[in-house]
C-alpha cells in the first residue's frame, strides 16, 4: 500500500471552501496541506518552502494561475497539478505548455484528485532512493539518467518538466520500438486518460522543442501515424532545428 505520510502539499486557490475541502480530504491521508488564496502569496510560498507538489487554480483575481506557473518555472521544477473551472481544452493546453504536469477539472472526485496527485509526485519520491546504481540510457548525444532525474543533450542539461522527463525516459527505454499513446500515457502517469485526451501530444511537442527536433524531419522522436511515438538514435546528418 502506497504511503502518503508527511507529504507537503501547497494549494493555491481563491475558492476558500474548495481549498478547505482539499485540505480536509488529504490531511487524514498523511498529507501536510498549506493553503494560500491568491497568486502572489502562493508563488512566494512555493519558492520559499520545499513542497512535493502544488495544486494551482487557473482563475484567480490579480495574479492568475498561468502567471504563477510562468514565474515558478523560471527557477523551480516543483510538480504542478492545475485546477480548471470547466476543464476547458484551451486552459489545459496553455497550462501544459507553460510546464504544468497535469490538470484537473474542478468537478473532480476526491479519488481522482488523490490518484493524480500521487502520479505527479511519484518520481520525486523515487528520486530519494539513492541505493540503486546510476544507469544512463543513451541515443547518440542524448543521455537520460532515471536515478538522478537528469537528461543531457551533448554537454547541455535539458530543462524538462516532471512529465516531459517521464515521457523521454519511457521512450528512450524502448529505443527503436513504437510506444502507443495509450501505453505511453499509462507508463508515465500511472493512470488512464480518456481515449480522446491528446494532452500527451502537447507534452511531446514541447519535449521536441527542447531537443531541437523538427516534427517533420525529427532527429530523435518520430511520430508513427495513428499509433504513437518512437525514439531512435539521432541521425548525425540532421542538424538540430533552430
Amino acid at each position: 500500500m502506497e504511503s502518503d505520510a508527511d507529504r507537503r502539499i501547497l494549494v493555491v486557490d481563491d475558492d476558500r471552501k474548495l481549498a478547505g475541502l482539499i485540505r480536509d480530504y488529504l490531511g487524514p491521508l498523511g498529507y501536510q496541506v498549506t493553503l494560500r488564496h491568491n497568486g502572489a502569496d502562493g508563488l512566494a510560498e512555493a519558492l520559499a518552502v520545499p513542497y512535493e507538489a502544488l495544486i494551482l487554480d487557473v482563475m484567480m483575481p490579480g495574479m492568475d494561475g498561468f502567471s504563477v506557473l510562468r514565474e515558478l518555472r523560471k527557477s523551480s521544477d516543483l510538480p504542478v497539478l492545475m485546477l480548471t473551472a470547466l476543464g476547458e481544452e484551451a486552459d489545459r493546453i496553455v497550462g501544459l505548455e507553460l510546464g504544468a504536469d497535469d490538470y484537473l477539472p474542478k468537478t473532480f472526485s476526491s479519488r481522482e484528485l488523490l490518484a493524480r496527485l500521487r502520479a505527479v509526485t511519484r518520481r520525486v519520491r523515487a528520486g530519494k532512493n539513492v541505493a540503486a546504481p546510476m544507469v544512463e540510457f543513451t541515443a547518440g548525444p542524448l543521455r537520460v539518467c532515471e536515478e538522478s532525474h537528469t537528461a543531457t543533450l551533448g554537454d547541455e542539461r535539458l530543462d524538462l518538466t516532471t512529465l516531459e522527463f517521464a515521457i523521454l525516459l519511457a521512450l528512450i527505454k524502448s529505443k527503436g520500438r513504437v510506444k502507443t499513446r495509450e501505453h505511453l500515457i499509462e507508463e508515465v502517469s500511472a493512470r488512464r486518460f480518456d481515449v480522446f485526451d491528446r494532452s500527451i501530444d502537447v507534452h511531446v511537442s514541447s519535449l521536441r522543442k527542447k531537443l531541437g527536433d523538427d516534427a517533420k524531419n525529427p532527429r530523435f522522436i518520430h511520430t508513427v501515424r495513428g499509433i504513437g511515438y518512437m525514439l531512435q538514435e539521432a541521425d548525425p546528418s540532421l542538424p538540430p532545428s533552430s
